[in-house]
C-alpha cells in the first residue's frame, strides 16, 4: 500500500513540476493553458478512439436496470468515503447519514445493488479531500488536466492520490476481479453522458474553455455545498473570500452569464440540426445570474428555458466523465 501511495505522490509531483515550465499569463485561472489544452487534446482522443465507442456498444446492450445497478454498487463504495469527508469537515449529520446510507444499501441493498437509502429518504452526498481541504480554507490554485483523470484544480491535484488510495475498490482481489470492475465502472459512468458530450461537441465553440469554466464553477459550488462563495456558510470558511484561489463570489456569479450565453448559442445551433436518433433532449442547462440574463437569453432561444446548471459536458476520460455522472440532477450543484 505505501509503495502504491509514493507512486502516486511522485506522479503528482511530476505533474506539478512539468507544469512549472508551461505557465503562462494569459488567464489568472489558468496559467498553464498550453500544457492544460495538449492533455485535453489527448484525453479527447482517447475518449473518441476507446472509451465513447465502449460506452455506446454498453449502453445499448446491456439492460438498463443492469446499468442501474452497476452504478449503485459502485456509488454505495464511494459513499465510504464520502461519509469520511463530511466528518472531517465537520458536517456530523451528513456524514452519519453516509454512514447510514452505507450500512442500509450493504445489507438490504444486497451489497449496494439496490439503493433503498435513497428510496428511505437518505440523501446522497459527494465529497472528497479536495473538498475537505478546501473547507478547511486551502485555496484551489490553478486549474490543471491531467492525463486520463481530466479536470482538478492544483489542491485537488495534490488530494488526489489519497481520493484514490480511500476507494475500497482498489482492495479488490483477485487484481483480475479488480481490472474488470474498474474498467466496468469508467465505461459505465461515461454511457450514462452520452446524450451531454455529444451536444457538447456540436455546439461548443471552444470546448476546452467551456469545461474549464464549468469545471471550475461546478467545484465552487460543490465546496460551498451549494453556494457561489463563503457567504451564509459556518464559521469553517469565514475569513477565506478567495477559497478557490482567485474564484470569487462575483466571477462565479460572471460564469453562470457566459454559462447562459453559451446556451443559448448550443441552443441556437441544435435547433437547426435533426434531432438525435435516440432522441434524447439536450442536456445541457445552465442558470442566468439574474432575471435579466434569463430574458436576454430566452429573446435569443425562444420557447427556450434555461435552468439551473446540471454538470456541463465534458469529455476527458475519467474524473471529468465522472464529474457529469454524479450529478444527474445535482445534490452538488
Amino acid at each position: 500500500m505505501k509503495t502504491h501511495l509514493r507512486s502516486g505522490a511522485l506522479a503528482t509531483l511530476l505533474a506539478v513540476a512539468a507544469l512549472s515550465g508551461c505557465a503562462t499569463a494569459t488567464n489568472p485561472k489558468d496559467p498553464f493553458e498550453g500544457f492544460n489544452r495538449a492533455m485535453f487534446s489527448f484525453n479527447d482522443a482517447v475518449d473518441k478512439v476507446a472509451v465513447k465507442p465502449a460506452a455506446t456498444v454498453y449502453s445499448n446492450v446491456v439492460p438498463g436496470f443492469v446499468q442501474t445497478g452497476i452504478g449503485n454498487f459502485f456509488g454505495n463504495l464511494g459513499d465510504v468515503w464520502t461519509m469520511v469527508n463530511n466528518l472531517l469537515q465537520g458536517k456530523v449529520v451528513d456524514g452519519l447519514s453516509d454512514m447510514m446510507r452505507v450500512a442500509v444499501n450493504s445489507t438490504l441493498g444486497l451489497g449496494g445493488v439496490l439503493d433503498i437509502g435513497s428510496e428511505a429518504g437518505m440523501a446522497k452526498h459527494k465529497e472528497d479531500f479536495g473538498q475537505t481541504l478546501g473547507r478547511w480554507g486551502v485555496k484551489g490554485g490553478p486549474y490543471v488536466v491531467l492525463p486520463i483523470f481530466g479536470s482538478f484544480t492544483l489542491r485537488d491535484t495534490v488530494a488526489f492520490p489519497l481520493d484514490f488510495k480511500a476507494d475500497p475498490w482498489g482492495y479488490k482481489k483477485p487484481v483480475r476481479w479488480r481490472n474488470v470492475g474498474t474498467v466496468v465502472r469508467l465505461v459505465d459512468q461515461r454511457a450514462a453522458v452520452l446524450g451531454a458530450s455529444n451536444l457538447l461537441e456540436e455546439a461548443a465553440l471552444d470546448k476546452y474553455e467551456f469545461v474549464r469554466d464549468a469545471y471550475l464553477q461546478r467545484r465552487t459550488n460543490q465546496i460551498y455545498d451549494g453556494e457561489s462563495g463563503p457567504k451564509g456558510k459556518s464559521s469553517l470558511n469565514q475569513g477565506n473570500q478567495d477559497d478557490d484561489w482567485a474564484y470569487t463570489r462575483q466571477e462565479a456569479e460572471a460564469a453562470e452569464t457566459s454559462a447562459a450565453a453559451s446556451a443559448a448559442t448550443a441552443a441556437a445551433a441544435a435547433a437547426t440540426e435533426p434531432r438525435d436518433q435516440s432522441g434524447v433532449e439536450p442536456a445541457i442547462r445552465t442558470k442566468p445570474a439574474d432575471a435579466a440574463a434569463k430574458k436576454d437569453a430566452q429573446q435569443q432561444v425562444p420557447g427556450s428555458k434555461l435552468q439551473q446548471p446540471v454538470v456541463l459536458p465534458v469529455s476527458s476520460v475519467s474524473t471529468d466523465q465522472t464529474l457529469m455522472a454524479e450529478a444527474k440532477p445535482s445534490s452538488d450543484l
